[in-house]
């Protein structure tokens, strides 16, 4: 885990280098991997989760990531407990 705080191992922050070099999708995939793939997201479950942004101590999303995926749901469900939901 890098030093920074507000760095994100998972998801680095783009460089200017790092836009250059980037194609778009049909540049790089094949045909039939781009047909896999819907134009849109469809129609969303309801109840529809909000996203925000918040600020949690490093120790707090360093616990949650070390359980693996679903990291944000497990905090979503812990929270919901907390406030009688």
């Amino acid at each position: 885990m890098s030093s920074n705080p507000s760095f994100d191992d998972d998801n680095p922050e783009w460089t200017e280098a790092d836009f250059a070099r980037a194609k778009p999708a049909h540049d790089v995939l094949p045909e039939e991997v781009l047909k896999s793939f819907p134009k849109t997201r469809g129609v969303q479950r309801l109840p529809k989760k909000i996203p925000v942004s918040i600020r949690l101590s490093p120790e707090v999303i360093e616990r949650f990531k070390a359980q693996g995926p679903g990291w944000q749901t497990r905090i979503d469900e812990i929270l919901k407990k907390a406030v009688g939901l």
